[in-house]
């Protein structure tokens, strides 16, 4: 799929991501006490671990090579030689403390993850999501009009269930009813990851970019629903250059039915509650969301022993129809525990290797270089732009993990701005998000990395927009 060109250009943004590498150790040490190892041997072999850890997660279709592998082998060599180095000055305890800092940091984010993959996993077993597919199919909507409702739910659904679960499901939309008209398809699925990018933006559970700036306190829970406008504009301008493409016809009829088994639409209402809830703690109660989510998970727990305790009540009632005992389900598949060993574990432990990765590197003494070369020289609207299309290239996590420890001083309105250029800048390309990556992977031969960059210069123009919509129509935060 990448040619040459392409792969070179792939290992330059790998050699410059560890420019943007720092880590939060405001907390843990300061500036004059810690020790600067830019310029030593350690921090050289740190770079190069780092970039040849990311430079194997990059070739991850090529290799086969699971993408959490080599970033958490590089975690443990960097701190370990950043161990080393401490011991030797007699400071171990100030590395201890620092890489205690970056696994509170991962660990909050991990568990609050798994508790909303919980919760999305338990919606799929009780075919929620299956039923919404259906419905689509079987209304028999034309190639234009299922591009605009694919494009639009995809939206609208990221907020709640990540950008990667929706695109999931809006391509298996596309793909049961377009066929082999490629055409569609690839217009479709490119639609489907622009919107679910940009929906996820102004929703602190769209992504987990948004996630991180929110848990870290630099942006309230309601102040990003301010991106929801310029996130409007970066999905609909696309959209609407790509609808005159996208073929005027008309589908084959499916006869395609589901139904949701007992107790999913309590779950979707407990997910909601489960999402309140976070919010109420970190709002107010001044604790970590984790905590609110963590309760959640206890909400789901005691739902999965009330299906279990009322499963055979409920066989014994409706024994006498054989559709309605379909729809119960199977009660010994919906266990909780189940479900988290399903979540995305390669992705989590992904996660983890970045942090570690990121944070040992800043430990280093990259903070202040980065700070000085981007948010001083360049300025933060630059900066943060750049951000964006460094996301299109390199995952937007690390990315946003490194600004995020980075701390530069910035307005709300230019958080806002990072949050959204780092969450919509990956849809430019096929492999800047998660989403485009697994699209790739469903839609193979349909919806490609060349098939994606023609539509680029388009998807661009949204891109663009949204950050001049956002400085306008949020020009009281920049203040």
């Amino acid at each position: 799929m990448f040619n040459l060109f392409n792969k070179t250009w792939l290992a330059l943004a790998a050699v410059m991501l560890p420019g943007l590498a720092m880590a939060s150790t405001g907390a843990v040490a300061t500036e004059a006490t810690r020790l600067d190892l830019t310029n030593s041997g350690v921090g050289f072999f740190a770079i190069v671990i780092f970039v040849f850890a990311y430079a194997l997660v990059i070739g991850e279709e090529f290799l086969h090579l699971r993408k959490s592998k080599p970033v958490i082998i590089a975690a443990g060599l960097i701190w370990g030689t950043i161990g080393w180095v401490y011991m030797q000055h007699g400071m171990s305890h100030m590395a201890e403390m620092a890489v205690r800092h970056n696994l509170l940091e991962y660990a909050e984010l991990m568990l609050f993850l798994l508790v909303a993959m919980t919760y999305i996993n338990a919606m799929e077993e009780r075919r929620v999501f299956d039923a919404l597919r259906s419905w689509l199919i079987s209304k028999g909507f034309g190639f234009r009009k299922l591009f605009w409702l694919t494009g639009i739910l995809a939206f609208f659904i990221s907020p709640v269930a990540d950008n990667l679960t929706t695109a999931l499901l809006m391509c298996a939309v596309v793909l049961a009813v377009g066929g082999t008209n490629t055409k569609f398809v690839t217009l479709a699925c490119i639609n489907i990851v622009v919107g679910a990018n940009a929906g996820g933006a102004f929703s602190p559970f769209g992504d987990i970019t948004t996630l991180m700036v929110w848990q870290k306190g630099m942006v309230d829970f309601v102040t990003f629903f301010a991106l929801f406008i310029p996130s409007v504009v970066n999905f609909v301008i696309p959209a609407a250059i790509m609808h005159f493409a996208v073929p005027n016809e008309q589908p084959s009829g499916a006869d395609e039915v589901a139904f949701t088994y007992r107790g999913a639409k309590r779950i979707i209402a407990l997910f909601l509650l489960t999402i309140v809830t976070a919010v109420s703690f970190h709002n107010f109660l001044g604790l970590p969301p984790v905590i609110g989510m963590l309760t959640g998970l206890g909400y789901l727990q005691f739902f999965g022993y009330f299906l279990k305790r009322t499963h055979s009540r409920c066989i014994a009632q409706r024994c006498s129809n054989p559709e309605e005992e379909a729809q119960i389900g199977d009660v010994v598949a919906f266990d909780v525990f189940s479900k988290i060993a399903r979540a995305e574990w390669d992705t989590l432990f992904f996660f983890y290797g970045v942090v570690l990765c990121v944070g040992g590197l800043g430990f280093l003494g990259y903070l202040s270089l980065v700070s000085e070369i981007m948010y001083t020289s360049w300025g933060a609207t630059n900066a943060n732009i750049a951000v964006g299309l460094l996301s299109a290239i390199v995952d937007n996590i690390p990315v946003m993990f490194a600004v995020l420890t980075m701390e530069p001083h910035m307005s709300t309105g230019q958080w806002l701005l990072v949050t959204m250029t780092a969450g919509v800048g990956g849809s430019l390309l096929s492999i800047g998000s998660a989403a485009g990556v697994a699209l790739m992977g469903q839609a193979q031969g349909k919806y490609t990395f060349f098939g994606h960059l023609k539509w680029t210069p388009v998807i661009a123009l949204g891109y663009a927009a949204s950050i001049a919509v956002h400085m306008w129509w949020n020009e009281s935060y920049f203040t």
